[in-house]
């Protein structure tokens, strides 16, 4: 048998949330106690009695683009459809796609904006890898203007097969998210309010802030035989000085570095490989499995993510194989809400 089983279980598909709750911080939240081996349940509005004066929460303040993109290929009509991933200095996209029939590079590709009318052309040219292909937008706007014109939110599958609602595009974003990059939402900080951010920082809990956009990596299982041959996907992401300097000195005042989602917790090991933490400003490939030391996390909070992914493969790393293997089962057993919209977990 695989290695791979022990990241495998079964959810009933009613479980999978298809809306964000109501008031966010009103979500669930499964408390895992790794010191006493233990499993108990509150909210997340209950933070403020979970966390300590001292202690440091750090947020991914990445901004998802609206970069699903829809349209038709402008000389048969065929439907298109494609993901914005980046774009370059010079102006040019990369963009994974998909549609019936062999695009040529040189095509144009309509787009469709929101209101479902023909908007901008982009003009295909080299197919990388993958599928990603490098298009030029035949427009002189702005990249993120110009997304928020034509793109829709990029759900995820299991989220209504990915189509979208007019309230995804305030929902599938953090209340503190600033920089626009990412395709798919760092999904433990939906559920923080500005309220509850206020009222964390009222009692002495520390807030910092780093970046990392989310790729559309983040949902591909791993379909190697072992966690050794998958091929980890890459992300961008910046630590800055200011942060460094607040979490370190968090951690020399006895409080804990609470780490807001896995995006978080791969940053931060990253800037802190070789056993200090530092500054960071570059691309990750950083695949948390065991055997993995710890330097820059002391706590996560998290939501509940799919089988046979690296980012469960992280969280059972961090909080340990048997003990996240029981409150996944106990989260099950209680109905919570799992995936992108779904509640979350405090590993302490």
């Amino acid at each position: 048998m695989s290695e791979l089983h022990r990241y495998d279980y079964q959810l009933p598909r009613d479980l999978i949330a298809q809306f964000q709750a109501p008031h966010r911080a009103d979500a669930r939240l499964l408390v895992v106690d790794r010191a006493a081996n233990s499993l108990a349940h509150a909210h997340v509005r209950d933070l403020s009695e979970l966390l300590r004066r001292g202690d440091c929460l750090v947020l991914n303040d990445t901004r998802v683009v609206p970069a699903r993109l829809l349209g038709h290929r402008t000389t048969t009509g065929g439907r298109w459809e494609g993901l914005f991933l980046e774009s370059t200095q010079e102006g040019l996209w990369l963009v994974l796609c998909k549609c019936r029939g062999k695009i040529q590079p040189g095509e144009t590709i309509t787009l469709v904006n929101a209101q479902g009318l023909d908007d901008i052309r982009i003009l295909m040219g080299v197919n990388q890898l993958g599928g990603v292909w490098v298009v030029r937008p035949e427009s002189k706007e702005d990249t993120f203007a110009l997304l928020d014109r034509v793109g829709r939110v990029p759900l995820p599958p299991y989220i209504r097969a990915g189509e979208m609602v007019d309230t995804d595009r305030q929902n599938y974003q953090t209340v503190y998210a600033s920089k626009p990059g990412a395709v798919a939402a760092p999904t433990a900080g939906l559920h923080f309010t500005e309220s509850l951010l206020r009222g964390l920082e009222q009692m002495g809990v520390t807030l910092c802030y780093l970046t990392l956009h989310v790729g559309p990596g983040t949902f591909r299982p791993i379909n190697a035989e072992s966690l050794d041959e998958h091929r980890m996907h890459a992300e961008w992401g910046q630590l800055g000085q200011e942060t460094v300097e607040r979490i370190v000195g968090c951690r020399q005042r006895g409080g804990r570095v609470v780490a807001v989602g896995t995006t978080s917790v791969r940053l931060l090991e990253t800037a802190a490989r070789d056993g200090a933490l530092k500054p960071f400003a570059g691309k990750t490939e950083l695949f948390i499995r065991p055997p993995f030391a710890f330097h820059a996390v002391d706590a996560l909070l998290t939501n509940f993510h799919l089988p046979r992914t690296t980012l469960l493969v992280l969280v059972r790393t961090f909080g340990g194989n048997e003990l996240i293997g029981r409150a996944y089962e106990e989260a099950i057993r209680e109905e919570y809400r799992f995936y992108s919209y779904g509640d979350a977990m405090l590993i302490l």
